[in-house]
């Protein structure tokens, strides 16, 4: 499901009460390599590190107006998590997180500082899906569920709203693709409002069926998902969200891992900026790509919570 516009305006002035406006800044170094004029969206800067928080804050105030919420509850392979844990205290709900297995150390770090019980489930998300699942049966609890709950895209459509107002003559948005919530209230509010902007969609390799599915046009499931990008590690898509992404989503490209570890070590080295995998994967798609996009593109940098492995994988190891 895709937000309204009415949504997308509301989600701005609540969001603007606790959340700053992130920057968009010159890629000088990613401009010059690619002939085009490339920014970034930084909203990496964000609390916890993600764009994350503005669809957890936005889907848990709408929730509290409607229901009862005794707890809160998300699966997540981590910055869902934490977001979903930083606005459970900041609007007074205890929060219990449903990682998988040896989740990202970093990203399991930040949910517990910030007060959320945390469990771990299975080998992947589907599996934290599941447990989470199972106990959102229990009275009261409330399940933020980013892949499906209807009122949390309007949060991340935002982003496009502050784009199209920070650089007005954008032609081209790259996006992360995990569960789609994001594009897909990006692409909801660029339809709004400029419709001409291309929207581009980015996954991994290793974790396609999102990809495979706006492709064929229907759902198109993997029986694993193997990636460095934790972020973007669904293999179960939505039968909704596949509808939704193929109305918005102009194209989609896959990235390696090694592309997105190499993007990793030119947004820090080059522009001076930290990413996560699947916070570079904007980035590793355009450097990839044999074929101009545009001729103004924004790249969206969805993330910082890099892992100290896989940030010396990227620097140390490839330099």
């Amino acid at each position: 499901m895709s937000p309204s516009l009415t949504a997308i305006r509301d989600a701005r002035e609540r969001l603007r009460r606790h959340l700053p406006v992130t920057r968009l800044v010159p890629a000088p170094w990613l401009s010059a390599r690619t002939g085009q004029d490339v920014h970034l969206k930084l909203e990496s800067e964000l609390p916890t590190g993600s764009f994350k928080p503005r669809g957890a804050l936005y889907a848990l105030a709408v929730a509290l107006e409607r229901r009862e919420v005794g707890e809160v509850i998300a699966s997540s392979t981590g910055n869902h998590g934490a977001a979903v844990a930083y606005a459970a205290r900041l609007l007074g709900r205890p929060a219990r997180i449903f990682l998988p297995e040896h989740p990202n150390p970093v990203k399991r770090a930040r949910i517990a500082d910030l007060g959320a019980r945390v469990e771990e489930h299975g080998k992947d998300i589907a599996g934290a899906a599941e447990a989470a699942a199972a106990y959102a049966r229990r009275g009261g609890v409330y399940y933020l569920d980013d892949a499906t709950d209807p009122d949390l895209p309007a949060g991340p459509a935002t982003i496009a709203c502050e784009i199209l107002e920070q650089l007005a003559d954008t032609d081209t948005i790259y996006v992360p693709m995990g569960d789609t919530a994001l594009i897909r209230g990006i692409g909801a509010a660029v339809q709004g409002l400029a419709p001409a902007v291309k929207l581009v969609g980015v996954q991994a390799e290793g974790a396609p069926a999102y990809a495979r599915s706006w492709r064929e046009g229907r759902v198109v499931t993997t029986e694993a998902c193997d990636t460095v990008a934790d972020g973007l590690a669904t293999r179960t898509p939505d039968e909704e969200n596949v509808r939704a992404i193929r109305e918005l989503v102009a194209d989609v490209r896959l990235v390696s891992d090694d592309q997105m570890l190499d993007a990793i070590r030119h947004l820090l080295l080059e522009e001076h900026v930290v990413a996560e995998p699947a916070g570079a994967a904007a980035t590793a798609a355009l450097l990839a790509s044999d074929r101009p996009s545009g001729r103004r593109v924004v790249l969206l940098v969805t993330g910082a919570n890099i892992a100290p492995s896989v940030l010396r994988r990227a620097v140390c190891e490839r330099a």
